[in-house]
């Protein structure tokens, strides 16, 4: 769903080791440090979302088998996430992330806390279920349980044999604070995995800058233009490291009940973005570009070494 609104960090993201104390930024760009030219420009496309519904779980599978998309993040608190383990479980190689989940945001598909969250936990609304906005959680959220229910997110992954390449924040909700931060970084250390952050981390996590920046579409633009709206997105970008956010699903009655009263990041829209991916005509426009299509595990290659 939106980061931009929901955590407004888009403007330049760095990707970083959670290790205090870790050298300044090496000369060479990330390019470089993985064998490209200078001027090379590396994107990664990334599906968000991965296990929401069983419409989000076909796209993005299909997506992945064909290299549509290069990467894509589980939201494991959610009904879907068994059929996600069992199709990982046949495709090792996938690059899979955890999509951190502190937040459960559409009105009618509710999904509660993975660990056993006590009665008045500050991650629960009234109802039970993780609260629905990423405000909630900025206001509201103890550190304590954020990193017990955190914990459990990787753990239920690892245990289901998920091989993980990195971890990532649905709707920003766990950076939307310095104590939640510091927990996110504290997770990327404990499990020794990269972590999308942006560039608030660099004083409390030295390291090195591996994307540029954070790319996806932003609302109120029609069907007709989606095309053009991305190349118009990708086309300018200077030599650098870059990830596209994408959001695929079929427009389907299961997504259409999901997210009746959500336009944005809704049903139409996710149809759009896979029928986007899909098509020939944005390949060849990646192609045309000279844009070098990677994962996020080819990207750890350019950390520096502790």
């Amino acid at each position: 769903m939106n980061k931009i609104i929901a955590v407004g960090l888009l403007a330049t993201l760095a990707f970083s080791m959670t290790v205090r104390g870790q050298s300044a930024h090496p000369a060479k760009s990330v390019a470089e440090r993985l064998g490209y030219p200078a001027n090379a420009r590396l994107l990664v496309i990334h599906a968000d979302d991965f296990g929401m519904s069983h419409s989000v779980n076909r796209a993005i599978e299909e997506a992945l088998e064909k290299h549509w998309v290069t990467s894509a993040s589980i939201l494991v608190p959610c009904p879907w996430f068994p059929e996600v383990a069992h199709w990982a479980t046949a495709h090792p190689d996938a690059d899979l992330g955890i999509h951190l989940a502190l937040t459960s945001e559409w009105t009618t598909l509710r999904w509660g806390p993975v660990s056993a969250q006590p009665r008045g936990s500050s991650l629960l609304d009234s109802d039970g279920y993780l609260p629905l906005t990423a405000a909630y959680v900025a206001s509201h959220a103890k550190t304590s349980d954020v990193e017990t229910e955190t914990h459990a997110q990787v753990d239920k992954a690892k245990a289901a044999g998920i091989r993980l390449t990195h971890l990532d924040t649905h709707m920003g909700a766990i950076v939307t604070t310095p104590d939640l931060l510091k927990a996110y970084l504290g997770l990327g250390q404990a499990y020794k995995l990269p972590l999308l952050l942006d560039n608030r981390a660099e004083a409390l996590a030295p390291g090195s800058v591996l994307l540029n920046e954070l790319l996806q579409m932003n609302p109120g633009t029609p069907k007709s233009q989606w095309l053009e709206a991305y190349e118009k997105m990708l086309a300018p970008l200077p030599p650098g490291s870059y990830q596209l956010i994408v959001h695929l699903a079929y427009n389907d009655d299961e997504m259409r009940g999901a997210t009746y009263d959500h336009p944005d990041w809704g049903a139409e829209w996710r149809q759009n973005d896979f029928d986007l991916v899909r098509s020939p005509e944005f390949q060849k426009f990646l192609k045309e570009q000279g844009f070098v299509l990677v994962a996020w595990k080819d990207l750890a290659h350019a950390l520096p070494a502790e």
